[in-house]
């Protein structure tokens, strides 16, 4: 099984089936793949039956590959892609976390500060990045407990 596989199954478990919450400006939502998404890599059926394995293709081309999750240690790659499915602002929280340059632009520089970074020491600042962020959004009072439940499960896969 490939780092992907396994980050995946995780964030599969972070996001589940379908939702469609009026309060989530994604919108309605199938495996963590917004309908926008989904959309936008042809897919034309119901979200409520978007299959698994095209969430998954989404997922790799759209949220893993564009960070280089491969170069990373799994605990890092998970971190970024399940950062990338929940939106923020996770190059400039990998920058920080890594000890490099923060402006937002992943190439040579933060690929390998992020390779050279400590796994455990980047995954526990990367996310208490991510909470911090997490916090003051608006929507904070109406997803925080799943956020921060999120986050806690992250840590707990970070540490191992």
């Amino acid at each position: 099984m490939s780092s992907f596989d396994e980050a995946f199954d995780a964030l599969i478990g972070n996001e589940g089936g379908y939702v469609n919450n009026p309060a989530d400006p994604g919108g309605a939502t199938c495996w963590g793949v917004t309908e926008r998404v989904a959309r936008a890599h042809g897919y034309t059926g119901p979200m409520q039956t978007l299959p698994k394995e095209t969430a998954k293709a989404i997922a790799k081309t759209v949220y893993w590959d564009p960070l280089h999750c491969d170069e990373y240690d799994p605990r890092v790659g998970f971190q970024l892609v399940d950062a990338n499915f929940n939106g923020g602002q996770t190059v400039r929280w990998a920058q920080q976390a890594a000890g490099t340059v923060v402006d937002g632009v992943l190439g040579p520089n933060t690929i390998g500060a992020i390779k050279a970074a400590d796994p455990h020491a980047f995954c526990l600042t990367f996310l208490a990045l991510r909470l911090k962020y997490l916090a003051g959004l608006k929507t904070w009072p109406i997803f925080g407990r799943g956020w921060s439940n999120r986050i806690a499960s992250n840590m707990q896969k970070g540490a191992a």
